[in-house]
Formats: C-alpha cells, structure tokens, sequence
C-alpha cells in the first residue's frame, strides 16, 4: 500500500513530463511552424543599411559682450526648421530622382506614400551634455552640443549619397539662415534710423516755421511794449500852429521874416518840451538855419510866397508824421495780438521740442543698435558666430542595421516553444482528466484498487527500449454520479 500511496499521490508539477509527453504534437507543431517562420523572415527579409552623420554645434568665436548673435532662437527650434526644410517634399523628389531612390515602389505606389516613406526612413536626434547645474542654457544644467541625422536604406552606397545631400543642405541653410537674419535685422534698424531722422528734421522745420512766424512775441517773452503815438501827435500840433502863426502874420504883412519867425517859435516850443539833444530840437534848429538863409538870400518882397511855401512844407511833414503815427499803432496791435498768442505758440514750441528729444533719444539707441547689428552680421559672413560643423561625415555602412537574424531567429523558436507549452497546458486544463489518486481523494472518493503497467519479457539478445512512462490509470472516470458509483 506504501508503494501505491507514492505512485498514485503528488501534486500536479509531477504530472509535468507525462502531460507534455502526451501532448508532444501541440508543442511540436508550434514550435516547428514559428522556428521556421523565423529563420524564413531572417533570410527573407530585406537587408538595410543606415548612413549616419553628426553636427556639432560650436558657438560663436567672439564674446558675447563685444558681438551679439544674430541668431536669437534656441538651437533645437532653429535645428527643427532647418530640419522641415530639408525634408520638404520638393526637395525629397528631386532627391529620389537623382538618385533613382525607391525604383520598384514607384512603379505601384504614388509619389506621396514614397515621400512618407523616405521621412520616416530619416531621423534627427539631439546630443546633450551634462554641464553642470546652472551652467546650461536649459533647465538641469543641460544643453544640446550635437545632432546626428541617419538615413536607412537598402543600399549602402545610396544611403550615403542621400545622407551626404543632407549634411551640405543642413550646412548650406543654417549658414544662409543666420547671413539672412542678420542682414535683416541691419536693413530693418537702418529703415528705422531713418524715419527716426526724417520725423526729427519735420519737427525741426516745424518749429523754425512757429518762431518765424511769432518771432517778436517769442522774443520779447510774451512782453510788448505799447505803441508811442504821443510825440507824433505833438510835433503835428505844433506844425499846425506854425501854420496858423504863418497865415496870421501873412494877412498883417510887413515886419519879422515869417518863415523866419516861424522857426523861432518851433525851436521855442520844442526847447520847452524835449532837451536839446532830442530829434525834434534838431530840426527845429535846422528849420530856423534854413529860414534865416532863405530869408536873406530873398527880399522882403517875397514874403508872401515864403509864407507859402513854408505852409506846404508844414503840411507835407504833418502827413509824414500821421503816416509814422499810424504805422507805429498797427506794430503795436500786431505786437499785441502775438502777445495774446504768446503761451499757446510756446507751449507747442515746448512739446515738439520735447518730442524731438525723445526722438533723438531713440536715434542714439538705434544707431547703437546698428552699430551692433553690423558686427553681427559681419561675424555671420565670416563664419565666426554659432554654426554647426561636421565632426562625423556619411560613411558607406558595411553591415545592415536590419533584419537581426539572431533576434529573428531566436524569436521565433522561443514564440513556438512558447506556444506550445501554453496549448498544452491549456488542453490539459480544459479537458481535466484524472491522472491519479490524488485528484479522486481531492473530490471526496477512494480508489478500490490501482491497476499497474507491466513491461513485457524480451526475447534473448534484444535492448530493452526506452520509454518515459509513469504510472496512470487505464480508465478516466466521469465526473458525477458515475465516478461515484464506479468507486463504491
């Protein structure tokens, strides 16, 4: 009984070996179908090779302090641009012909779904060092130092030539990209220095006008002295009493010299009034010098026309004097209403003057800035600001990237077996057959008896074969009513 409680007991793990045994042809099948599967797609399929190149990116040889960048974005934006340029479908045409790229895909596929292709076959990825915290450009103290761009093709030498166009438009763009912005940022300051002295020289001019035009109200600061009519008025009076003198002597007749009596009284009245330096006391001397002459060079028979005479003179003056009065009244109104005018031309004065010094304020900072701009854009000519170099040139591959015959190979005998155990193991738990006495005794039942394997007797001479068995009953008993009677 010993014996058959070891035989007939134990888990399921040491049903193992007979279940695979059993069910050897789910294993083997599977295994067989994937193995060969995997060698076939390792042998089958296509070899590609991968031409790869790196870009370092260098910065600019001069400080930053003395020349500015004319580049201004980050490198991985300026790097994603360039990137969508060269690989614009105008350009991967003319590179696919040149080329005779994709020969037996574009005999059945449209040139759209090759284009795809050909994007998906390249790729650009970022190198970034580790420079320590805060010494980056970006967050982490980390910064992009590089680019390698790869191309994947099934022909080595192609791949490189397609990788090599890649590189010098990289290159060729990224140059022409910085040349362009910083020539674009000189023509654009300069643009801007310009309307900056066009609006100073209008404001200029502009303020000129204002002052000419209100010159005597700018100059005497809004202060206009009245007009001075009284000794215009006085010397007329005093001409029209000369007249009147000279008509009243003239009816007496006889006597005193008129004319010379005449200026007398003038030379009296303006002692009277103003000092002897005064104008009027001038000519009131010089009138009586030159009556006193004509009197003597004339008779006393012409007194009458000398009465005459000098009455007209009188009223000549007199009219030059009315016409002095009345200009030196209209200066006067004009003064008066530029005085009025005064505080609004000088508060206009004041803000296009202010203006103009913020406007030159602004022109000093753009000519600075243009200043700047220029460097910058020579150092761009040049080839001394930030630019990408080659540091690892498109190679011709010697060994393709894919397929991996090992990975392929070992796949698809590792899926088979997989696959197999998991089949035979699924068959066994669905079909739940009873392979020893500790399934019945799992269910509540005793086994009456266990009927054991017997190995027949060889004949003499011949080697026994070998055969992995264990003990299993003949009969599997049905679930149910019938296990349970079969057992009682």
């Amino acid at each position: 009984m010993g014996e058959e409680q070891s035989t007939g007991g134990g888990g399921f793990l040491s049903y193992i070996p007979i279940i695979l045994w059993q069910r050897k042809w789910l294993v083997i099948v599977p295994f067989v179908l994937l193995s060969i599967a995997g060698v076939a797609t390792a042998l089958l399929l296509p070899r590609v090779y991968r031409s790869s190149a790196t870009l370092l990116v260098e910065s600019q040889e001069l400080p930053s302090t003395l020349v500015t960048s004319p580049i201004n974005s980050i490198i991985d934006q300026r790097i994603a641009k360039i990137r969508e340029q060269v690989l614009s479908r105008g350009d991967l045409i003319e590179l696919i012909e040149q080329n005779n790229l994709y020969e037996k895909e574009r005999r059945s596929k449209p040139l759209s779904s090759i284009v795809q292709k050909m994007q998906e076959s390249t790729s650009l990825q970022a190198v970034s060092g580790d420079i320590g915290a805060g010494g980056g450009s970006q967050p982490g103290g980390t910064s992009t130092i590089a680019f390698t761009m790869s191309f994947s093709y099934d022909d080595p030498a192609k791949a490189q030539a397609v990788m090599q166009s890649f590189v010098s438009r990289f290159l060729e763009i990224d140059a022409t990209t910085m040349a362009e912005g910083a020539n674009n940022t000189v023509d654009f300051l300069q643009d801007q220095s310009r309307k900056l002295t066009d609006e100073i020289n209008r404001i200029e001019n502009q303020i000129t006008s204002i002052k000419s035009r209100n010159g005597s109200a700018l100059a005497s600061s809004g202060m206009v002295m009245p007009a001075n009519t009284g000794s215009y008025s006085a010397q007329i009076a005093q001409l029209q009493s000369e007249n009147r003198a000279l008509l009243a002597q003239a009816r007496k007749g006889g006597g005193k010299d008129p004319i010379v009596a005449a200026a007398e009284s003038a030379l009296v009245a303006a002692r009277a009034v103003f000092a002897e330096s005064h104008p009027d006391v001038v000519r009131a001397k010089e009138r009586l010098k030159q009556a006193q002459e004509i009197a003597a060079a004339q008779g006393p028979s012409q007194d009458s026309a000398l009465i005459q005479g000098q009455i007209q003179a009188n009223n000549a003056q007199i009219a030059q004097l009315e016409q002095y009065r009345a200009q030196d009244a209209a200066r006067a109104a004009a003064g008066m209403a530029a005085q009025s005018r005064a505080p609004v031309v000088l508060e206009e004065v004041s803000q296009l003057e202010a203006r103009a010094a913020g406007l030159r304020e602004q022109l000093r900072d753009v000519s600075g800035n243009v200043l700047r701009a220029q460097n910058s854009a020579r150092m761009a000519q040049e080839q001394k600001g930030e630019r990408l170099t080659v540091v690892d040139p498109p190679s011709s591959p010697d060994k393709p990237v894919s397929p991996n015959k090992l990975l392929l190979i070992g796949g698809g005998i590792g899926a088979g077996l997989g696959l197999g155990l998991v089949l035979a193991l699924a068959m066994e738990f669905l079909m739940r057959p009873i392979r020893g006495v500790g399934q019945l005794q799992a269910l509540g039942l005793e086994a009456l008896a266990l009927v054991p394997t017997f190995t027949p007797d060889l004949p003499p001479g011949a080697k026994p074969r070998r055969r992995f068995r264990l003990p299993t009953l003949r009969r599997r008993t049905r679930r149910g009513a019938s296990a349970t009677q079969g057992a009682q």
